[in-house]
């Protein structure tokens, strides 16, 4: 009897799984996962996201072994492992996500659909998030959206048969063996359904409280920001599921007296009403990647082509990766983002406004480097606020971020740089960010060396961010600039935004034109945190 078998990517769960209900309705089915060593030496790849994905597959076999099935475990190249399968046990059908993924994911999902083709096996892919596939432009996509994750969530099948592997499962590799040499941060967050659940409800039920007002400041937004990032980008929760469960407590907060009577309801409405905006953008952007494979890559406008790439600073680009910039909002976000794998979503903004202007810093590089930082990285969310927030996209304002003043703005009295930077616990409140401008009687008080204890700026910020945007605004100026900027808001800006069915709930968006400078700077206060 012919089987079907789930190939799970970056949707670990079962809950609201379209391929497996589907796959489930067919007959018995086969669950599984390939390890892809090509996958995981790709310049993106890290040992985090690796760890994380094994804590997550640990509990979807615990999960699957419930209703009496096994996830099966493989390494290798797919192809290789699809064609052993199928010669030694035919199946009919593969179904999986549809999975906007970098590069090497895309060209290995066409490569899939090419063999499923030859071998006469039906390739059936479903939507994971709000991301339309083959979309000619953007004027319906917002409907789009509210149409998909207003269904309601698929249920676990209650009746699942299941068929075996021809052959025995192995262990995964380490990731020593597939050599993922960047670090494992320490307090990073823990991969896995029931992790998932448990943050989703202490944010509906707790944090959101605090969302509005505290996500901006590195120091209050550990708590205020959901932190649901991971568990969305390896699919332990579903977007619908969170959008539901969203919406649910709200109209709890709004409907039931036990709960409008909390003396946080209203700040949690507040704060929930913006998280659901959030997820929203979180697929505005990840279709951003769907549309345009290549933004990944090459500059989304290429009148940008050679505006940074020939001017490569090795120097700088180490200082920056090593927390060395002698900026220390800067330097303090990165011994952060070491720690934790995380960072809130201003702060990254500012890190790629440091490294694209007054570092001069080709976002590429720099891009793949942050992607092995963060522990959350959505490669379509990613690479376009990577291009906007370094000025490529043509269609944005360009926003650089000042790091003395983001110091001054969300970390008035030098809490959070002194708690990732313990040189810094002895600098005087009147040097907090401005350490270099100490002078020597006050550096031996203080038991410090400049250049050695505490670095010094690498370039003089004020000169060398001027001479950035003199250059940025040279390109930005010409013509044949401005001339390609109206192809780009078709293809990717956002549009007008209707009332949905949502508005009754409070949670109508208004976004503004396409062209409009409030929807460009709404877009980039948004993306890398949701």
């Amino acid at each position: 009897m012919s089987y079907s078998v789930v190939w799970f990517k970056r949707d670990l769960r079962l809950h609201d799984h379209a391929a497996l209900v589907e796959a489930a309705s067919r007959g018995p089915i086969l669950c599984l996962y390939v390890v892809e060593p090509g996958l995981w030496v790709q310049a993106d790849a890290a040992r985090q996201h690796f760890e994380f994905v094994l804590e997550s597959l640990r509990d979807l076999y615990i999960a699957l072994k419930q209703y009496g099935g096994r996830l099966h475990v493989v390494t290798g190249d797919i192809i290789d492992v699809l064609t052993a399968l199928h010669d030694q046990a035919p199946f009919q059908n593969l179904c999986a996500h549809e999975e906007t993924g970098n590069a090497w994911t895309y060209q290995r999902d066409l490569a899939v659909g090419r063999w499923c083709r030859t071998r006469q096996v039906n390739w059936l892919e479903f939507r994971q998030f709000g991301v339309v596939r083959r979309l000619a432009d953007r004027d319906h996509w917002k409907a789009s959206w509210d149409a998909h994750v207003e269904q309601m969530c698929l249920p676990i099948p209650e009746q699942m048969q299941f068929a075996d592997m021809p052959w025995q499962d192995t262990v995964p590799p380490s990731a020593d063996r597939l050599h993922l040499n960047h670090g494992d941060p320490p307090r990073r967050q823990r991969g896995g359904r029931a992790a998932g659940l448990a943050v989703l409800s202490s944010f509906l039920h707790e944090r959101s409280a605090y969302y509005r007002g505290g996500i901006s400041s590195p120091l209050s937004a550990p708590d205020a920001c959901s932190r649901l990032s991971p568990y969305l980008t390896f699919g332990c929760l579903s977007l619908r599921e969170v959008v539901h469960a969203t919406v649910q407590r709200m109209e709890q907060l709004h409907d039931d007296p036990l709960f409008s009577k909390h003396p946080s309801a209203t700040r949690m409405k507040q704060g929930l009403n913006a998280f659901i905006s959030r997820l929203y953008w979180h697929c505005h952007f990840i279709q951003k990647l769907e549309s345009e494979p290549e933004i990944e890559y090459q500059n989304m406008h290429r009148g940008y082509d050679g505006l940074r790439e020939n001017d490569f600073n090795e120097a700088h680009f180490q200082a920056f990766t090593q927390g060395r910039t002698g900026w220390p909002m800067v330097d303090a976000c990165i011994a952060m983002l070491r720690e934790m794998g995380w960072i809130n979503f201003r702060m990254r903004a500012m890190l790629v406004s440091v490294a694209s202007y007054p570092l001069w810093l080709d976002w590429r590089p720099v891009g793949a480097w942050l992607a092995t930082q963060f522990l959350d990285y959505e490669p379509g969310i990613h690479w376009s606020q990577m291009q906007m927030q370094s000025g490529t996209t043509g269609i944005n304002v360009p926003r650089v971020y000042n790091p003395i003043k983001q110091a001054h703005d969300h970390d008035p009295t030098g809490v959070f740089v002194r708690r990732w930077l313990p040189a810094m616990r002895k600098v005087p409140d009147l040097f907090l960010f401005e350490p270099w401008a100490m002078p020597a009687d006050v550096q031996a008080a203080c038991g410090i060396k400049l250049g050695q204890d505490i670095p010094n700026p690498v370039v003089d910020l004020e000169n060398a961010t001027r001479e950035a945007k003199a250059k940025l605004f040279a390109v930005r100026g010409q013509s044949e600039v401005r001339a390609g900027k109206s192809a780009i808001v078709k293809k990717h800006a956002s549009r007008t935004v209707r009332k949905t069915k949502h508005a009754k709930r409070g949670m109508t968006e208004d976004r503004g034109d396409a062209n409009s400078s409030s929807e460009m700077g709404a877009v980039s206060q948004l993306g890398f945190d949701f």
